[in-house]
């Protein structure tokens, strides 16, 4: 296939945007795009589609920040080669936030704006704190101004300067904002000019403050609109119960609604912001404690500091200081290794003007602690595919190997030759005539008897029953859907690797079955993956998977639901056609907890739903549940790409998760090939003390 490049990625809002670009564009083509952390694990992974035709493609990645903070390199699968990876530095990833502190103090500091906003901004950012003059000598992506925060006019100027150089400066209104901004009333109050907004750090004029609610008010606190399509909010849940009750007005002109990000639900702007150099001024026109509002103890208070701290730049942003020497750089398949002697440093306020070259190759420069990549593809352009080549040149593409299986004629030859001795041997002693001998070999060989391609072809299914009676092999049942089902086939190939790993069973490749057409007596438990568009079954399917179950086979349905679903809704979307018995959920007493590790949870991608398994006075069959039913997505969890490198990002819990996904795959695998053995282990106990009595 034509090689796929990455272009650096961007930061849009709170999401990550990457270009993909291919050399040929005809027809439609799937990659997908590996995000992977700074310790190799893989953290995500997207498919990308291209048009028929078309030579670009993007790609946006919506990580959690988390994630997005471990993020070390994007990657497209199954490409090796330096175009194709993009590295990660601080840039795209801290988001450092200084918090003016400085200001009167309050005896109350619980409530105090600094309080609520710092444990706002704690879980997701680093958070400093001090006067204005002691973060602007710090690298920081925003400052926040609570109402409570002073800035003298030094501290000021400073400010203006930062927010022109890239910064973010997202202020709170308050009692003192209010005072100093009084009704346009012709007196010349501070801010009412235009060249009055910059120096007062304010995206709008402001017009005083107003009340909502209370004895001297007919208003009642207002609620929040919801968020428009070109706010950085957009898409953000509003709650109805969050109430504003005072606010700081916004002068009305022509281009409040354009630096309006957040109203009341009377239309009247909440967030203001304003483009100011290559940075931004933000004000929330109510206070950020419980003060005026109750938006601080909100969820909606934490989201939307998210997002105006996602459209920061990285602290990395304006490089200054010594030059950054070689680090890690990317050989032409992509991997990172030592740099080559040959390799020069590259001077910090040069580097984003730097071209990769012999003397400069892509990767990282710097050291472990403060580190820049540079990247291949912003320098390489369009992508063509190769022209035609001159006449008299044939081309041809890679193909498959074949294999050609030679045994069963170097059989019939050792036979041949076997019988040409015994008759050769036979005919010297005289037991027999030359002519008899030579009729020892030939008649044979003219009846066909040794010819290989004389024996009869074998039919698919016997094929088909001959592999799977010969080696034990895992199963899952295809759903039609080609995504859903790659996923189910790389999760078997991880959780039979991990078997044969750890355990004495010698597990096969997977297969992947059609109930309508496949013989399903051969597996010791078929996975199957529900669709959340789940179609009826068919009769003769819902016919095989019934006498499946009776003669001892065990279902493990997946729902994948991030926690399960009960019973019923399952059953509901199958169209109740298998006779399922009554389930109960497993306790810790049930042997699926202790058939090879001991388990008292059973995750999969996901973690926290139930698993179910039939009734111990329902069909059980040698002591093991017809049906196990959850909703983790244990094949997520348990999917390896070729490399034996998992797939998908396991959440919560991240690669503990996984490996406790691993264990219960493997107790899956021994409770169904043991059957009642390890249950009359669990009670060995009680059986020994009944003997002893």
């Amino acid at each position: 296939l034509l090689p796929v490049t990455l272009s650096s990625p961007e930061a849009e809002g709170s999401d990550l945007g990457v270009d993909l670009h291919r050399a040929g564009g005809e027809g439609e083509r799937t990659v997908h795009l590996r995000s992977v952390g700074e310790d190799g694990r893989l953290l995500s992974r997207h498919a990308v589609t291209f048009g028929d035709g078309a030579l670009a493609a993007k790609a946006v990645l919506d990580l959690p920040l988390e994630l997005r903070n471990r993020l070390a390199r994007l990657e497209v699968e199954g490409q090796e080669t330096a175009a194709s990876v993009a590295l990660i530095d601080e840039r795209w990833r801290r988001r450092p936030v200084g918090l003016v502190t400085a200001g009167a103090q309050t005896d109350q500091p619980l409530l105090s704006e600094s309080h609520f906003l710092k444990r706002a901004l704690d879980p997701f950012t680093e958070v400093r704190t001090g006067r204005v003059r002691d973060l602007l000598e710090t690298a920081l992506a925003v400052i926040v101004v609570p109402d409570e925060g002073r800035m003298n006019a030094a501290e000021r100027r400073a400010l203006e300067t930062w927010v022109q150089e890239g910064g973010i400066v997202l202020r709170f209104a308050g009692p003192h904002l209010a005072e100093t901004k009084g009704p346009p009333a012709g007196e010349g109050a501070e801010g009412q000019s235009g060249g009055g907004q910059g120096a007062d750090l304010l995206p709008v004029e402001l017009r005083g403050g107003r009340a909502l609610g209370g004895a001297m008010s007919w208003d009642k606190p207002a609620t929040l609109a919801p968020f428009t399509e070109d706010s950085p909010f957009f898409g953000l849940a509003v709650p109805p119960d969050v109430l504003v009750r005072r606010q700081v007005l916004a002068q009305p002109s022509l281009d409040l609604p354009d630096r309006t990000w957040a109203r009341l639900s009377d239309g009247t702007p909440l967030v203001t912001a304003r483009a100011e150099g290559q940075g931004r001024i933000v004000l929330v026109h109510t206070t950020a404690n419980t003060a005026w509002a109750n938006l601080s103890i909100s969820g909606l208070f934490v989201q939307m500091l998210r997002r105006v701290i996602g459209l920061s730049q990285g602290v990395a942003g304006a490089a200054s200081g010594p030059p950054l020497r070689p680090y890690s750089l990317l050989d032409g398949f992509g991997r990172l290794a030592a740099p080559p002697d040959t390799a020069m440093p590259v001077a910090a306020k040069a580097f984003d003007d730097t071209r990769p070259g012999p003397a400069h190759p892509p990767g990282y420069y710097g050291d472990g602690a403060a580190r820049r990549a540079l990247n291949l593809t912003p320098s390489l352009g369009a992508v063509d595919a190769l022209a035609p080549l001159p006449g008299g040149i044939d081309r041809r593409p890679y193909g498959p190997l074949h294999e050609r299986d030679f045994r069963p004629w170097l059989l019939s030859l050792a036979l041949v030759l076997a019988l040409a001795d015994m008759a050769a041997s036979l005919a010297l002693r005289g037991v027999i005539r030359v002519a008899a001998a030579l009729a020892l070999v030939v008649l044979p060989l003219a009846a066909g008897l040794l010819v290989p391609g004389a024996a009869q072809a074998q039919s698919p299914g016997e094929i088909f029953a001959q592999r799977s009676s010969l080696t034990t092999r895992l199963a899952f049942l295809m759903t039609g859907d080609p995504g859903l089902d790659d996923t189910s086939r790389a999760g078997l190939v991880g959780l039979s690797a991990i078997v044969n790993q750890r355990t004495a069973a010698e597990l096969g490749d997977p297969v992947g079955l059609d109930p309508e057409r496949d013989e399903l007596s051969f597996f010791p438990f078929i996975y199957w993956p529900v669709r959340s568009d789940q179609p009826p079954l068919t009769t003769l399917a819902a016919e095989r998977l019934q006498t499946y179950m009776r003669n001892g086979g065990t279902l493990l349905i997946d729902t994948r639901s991030q926690g399960g679903a009960p019973p019923g809704g399952v059953l509901e979307r199958m169209g109740r056609q298998l006779d399922v018995p009554p389930l109960t959920p497993v306790d810790a007493d049930h042997v699926l907890g202790r058939s090879y590790y001991l388990l008292k949870d059973f995750p999969g991608r996901w973690n926290g739903g139930r698993l179910w398994v039939v009734r111990p006075d329902g069909q059980v069959n040698d002591g093991v549940s017809t049906v196990v039913l959850g909703g983790n997505d244990w094949a997520g969890a348990w999917a390896v790409d070729e490399a034996h490198r998992p797939l998908f990002a396991v959440v919560p819990g991240g690669e503990r998760q996984r490996e406790m996904a691993y264990r219960f795959g493997i107790n899956m695998v021994m409770y169904t090939l043991t059957g009642n053995y390890k249950a009359d282990q669990v009670h060995l106990p009680a059986i020994i003390n009944r003997l002893g009595q």
